[in-house]
């Protein structure tokens, strides 16, 4: 479903992702793990169109993507679950998600799409009506996953779904991200939760400095020695 190659990208002078591979297949569910500031935001940021790479190739459902606007990749079904959740504060849970949905058209599908993501979220359903700035963090981010969905994706980004939260309501939003997984979303985390993530997920890699050191099963990597040492405290 996502083939990259040689993917570079820079902020100014500095090359924040160094020429990275990367792959994902059709109902996978993939983590890419690093330190702070290996450039895995930057490389979540370039596969939906919000950055442009300095060189590199981004292939999506055997399309070339590279550098198309983030508004086309999303009705291409390619969405992005940001850093820090980023939802509208003023506007409400029900709100939020029609956001997510402002490209579509199939006005029954979105109606149902509701349903589903009230089942998935109940809390959001009884908050619906409630601005999402006065949303505890783990509501925000169920909202963020939430209106994301509204959108149909066919490959969902996540990147830190887990920062800033209390250890039952990570437990909650990676239960979420199984149930999406196993409706048929593909999927890419990006998690600083190495241990969790790489439970979770099919496949991982770690990146280091802004570039891809390791590629593996989850299992084999979590008993890599120096994923061990270098990301789950051991």
């Amino acid at each position: 479903m996502l083939e990259v190659r040689g993917l570079t990208v820079s902020y100014g002078g500095i090359k924040a992702v160094k020429g990275i591979d990367l792959d994902v297949k059709n109902g996978e569910l993939v983590t890419l793990i690093g330190t702070n500031g290996a450039g895995k935001t930057t490389t979540l940021k370039t596969l939906v169109g919000l950055l442009k790479p300095v060189a590199g190739r981004i292939h999506y459902n055997g399309t070339e993507i590279t550098g198309r606007p983030a508004f086309e990749l999303v009705r291409r079904g390619l969405a992005l679950v940001p850093e820090g959740r980023g939802v509208f504060g003023l506007l409400t849970v029900e709100e939020n998600l029609h956001m997510g949905a402002y490209s579509r058209g199939d006005r029954a599908q979105v109606a149902a799409d509701f349903d589903r993501i009230y089942a998935v979220f109940p809390r959001l359903a009884e908050r619906r009506r409630q601005r999402a700035g006065t949303l505890s963090g783990g509501e925000q981010q169920m909202l963020a996953i939430g209106r994301a969905l509204m959108s149909r994706p066919q490959l969902l980004l996540l990147d830190e779904p887990s920062m800033g939260l209390a250890p039952l309501m990570v437990q909650k939003i990676f239960e979420t991200i199984r149930v999406v997984a196993r409706e048929g979303v593909t999927l890419l985390l990006v998690e600083q939760n190495a241990k969790l993530a790489l439970e979770t997920c099919d496949r991982g890699y770690v990146m280091e400095s802004g570039t891809i050191t390791l590629a593996d099963t989850a299992p084999r990597l979590l008993a890599n020695a120096d994923v061990r040492r270098a990301y789950l405290g051991e």
